[in-house]
């Protein structure tokens, strides 16, 4: 028996997933385990420090982000995967040699920015957060100097993450993050009585590292080696070359997420923290159903380039799949933004005003969750058909706006700091738009309308969803009751003993309560309607359950109908 146990588990680390549905399934739930991590890990920061002071830690990670973000990140999610994989089937010699000289180059520029940028943190946090007295920039300059050491582990993690998901080793990698969070959760626990707020700075560094060594291991019985070789072979020059407009297009991305620091710090020192905590929130779904698909399609999708059909059906099947999963996550975090916000961040110190303002930030963001997924998936594409640039100058005008109506909300409009997140929104929608029409155009039939069928039937469907929950909502909180806010101040209260079915959701059980009740009677309401509609995708969705748990008998459609074949082994594209 343990025996079996063992072999099975080695077995889950080193074997590969070979389809969409597998690997998809299996980035979900580390992703779900690391997101609950990130959120564990915001909470026990709202709970040793207030919103000023987390304002300043945020803040810090502005600038190493940016030289990581520039010089490295964006590199391994456009170019070195789809090369990498090329150069597997040409020879592993090869391939194991650019995966070692890309760490050498990566490291040696990182270093060279690095140190550069940390002689002058000082003069550019003077740009970056306006807004912060001298004080408190000096924190901020301070703590960044340290987190640069953090960002040096990533440099090697994010090659080895490359070179794993190119061989279809999922688990591993989706692990990384969940490590990362430990990191900062046990450093923020255990030094925050003693150092401030230079122990989760130590958290970081810790969990960077740990980040780094969980993939090591499987990334050297693969294959891969440190090589002391600088050498730009055609390998190297093709990540380059695909990986310039990718640069340039992380180049304005942390312009605009710069941008953000700018305007938040001269709203309040503490508007930086609710941006940040809203932001955390809504990443949780985006990176369950958005990014964790797109990752787990793009190799799939790259190895298809060369089959328009096949490309075409795994590509579309999958983003309808995607668009089913997350449009009604999105509608339940719009009703549902105030009780999901008292019940992660609510702390003695996390007081009322930051709860609201945290969830205007946190509804702003959920009208931009589905097309954020949507950009990520339809980037990829373009990626796996060796097309950097067209992605890049969308995101590039995409974010252009963004920043023009950063300015227009808050220097001109005065919105507070949800302005910043519905800016961002508004970007993402438009950048879906154009990546769906010009996908559509490149490889589909020129019938945008029906492409986007699916679609509408699913907001259709989550439009009413989302109605039911917020009559739910209001009906059983016996604050709106009380307050006669909503539709209850239409009614006549003397008539009603509304106590003897309302709950008092100022104790957190009872909040609780009525969040999951809320939830599951939308998401029954979705299933429903989705059923009436005949969407395919709701019976993709009920197979996809049935496989997770493990009961091969899962419905099927009146139709029959099979989700479209991700590759010969599997089919089943979400």
């Amino acid at each position: 028996m343990v025996v079996r146990l063992l072999s099975k588990g080695k077995k889950i680390f080193l074997d590969p997933q070979e389809s969409i549905l597998s690997a998809a399934t299996l980035i979900m739930f580390m992703i779900v385990a690391s997101r609950i991590l990130g959120l564990v890990r915001q909470r026990v920061l709202a709970h040793f420090f207030v919103a000023d002071k987390l304002s300043l830690f945020f803040a810090a990670f502005r600038l190493p982000d940016l030289v990581f973000e520039v010089l490295v990140f964006g590199t391994f999610a456009s170019a070195f995967i789809p090369v990498f994989t090329r150069s597997l089937r040409e020879g592993k010699d090869k391939a194991w040699e650019t995966a070692g000289i890309v760490v050498n180059i990566g490291l040696i520029v990182f270093i060279l920015f690095s140190v550069v940028l940390l002689f002058q943190a000082d003069f550019v946090y003077s740009f970056l957060a306006p807004g912060y007295s001298g004080e408190e920039r000096e924190v901020v300059v301070n703590l960044a100097r340290v987190l640069f050491a953090a960002q040096g582990f990533f440099v090697v993690s994010y090659v080895l993450t490359g070179v794993l998901e190119s061989l279809k080793r999922f688990l591993v990698p989706a692990l990384a993050p969940l490590f990362y969070n430990l990191g900062i959760i046990l450093g923020t626990v255990f030094l925050a009585p003693k150092l401030g707020l230079i122990a989760p700075v130590i958290g970081v560094v810790i969990g960077s590292m740990f980040h780094f060594l969980i993939q090591l291991p499987l990334a050297l019985r693969l294959g891969f080696r440190f090589i002391p070789l600088l050498k730009f072979t055609p390998e190297v020059k093709k990540i380059g070359k695909l990986a310039a407009p990718r640069v340039l297009e992380t180049i304005f991305l942390q312009i605009s997420k710069s941008t953000e620091l700018f305007f938040s710090s001269l709203i309040s020192v503490a508007a930086y923290t609710y941006y940040t905590f809203g932001n955390t929130l809504q990443l949780v779904p985006v990176g369950l159903f958005g990014t964790s698909i797109a990752k787990a399609a793009l190799p799939t999708l790259a190895s298809q380039s060369d089959s328009e059909n096949k490309f075409k059906n795994t590509l579309f099947s999958t983003l309808y799949d995607m668009c089913f999963l997350i449009i009604p996550i999105a509608t339940l975090f719009i009703v549902l933004r105030i009780p999901i916000i008292r019940l992660v961040y609510g702390t003695d110190i996390f007081d009322w005003r930051a709860t609201t303002q945290t969830g205007y930030v946190l509804s702003a963001f959920a009208l931009g969750m589905v097309t954020q997924s949507v950009v990520a998936l339809l980037s990829r594409g373009f990626y796996a058909l060796h097309d950097t640039k067209t992605p890049v100058l969308v995101s590039i005008i995409s974010t252009s706006i963004i920043i023009l109506l950063d300015f227009l909300f808050i220097k001109v409009l005065k919105f507070d700091v949800w302005g910043l997140a519905a800016a961002f929104s508004i970007g993402s929608l438009l950048q879906a738009v154009i990546l769906f029409f010009l996908m559509n155009r490149k490889i589909g039939d020129g019938s945008y309308l029906k492409m986007l069928k699916p679609i509408i039937k699913s907001v259709i469907s989550a439009f009413f969803s989302g109605l039911v929950m917020y009559f739910i909502l209001k009906f059983f909180d016996r604050s709106t009751w009380i307050k006669r806010i909503s539709f209850v101040g239409r009614i006549d209260i003397t008539k009603i003993d509304f106590e003897k079915f309302v709950l008092d959701t100022r104790y957190t059980v009872n909040l609780l309560i009525l969040t999951v009740i809320v939830a599951l009677a939308g998401g029954i309401v979705y299933l429903g309607l989705s059923i009436v509609l005949k969407s395919d995708e709701v019976w993709n969705f009920f197979r996809f359950v049935g496989r997770i748990l493990g009961n091969k008998k899962v419905l099927v459609s009146p139709k029959g109908r099979e989700p479209l074949s991700a590759n010969p082994i599997d089919n089943t594209s979400v």
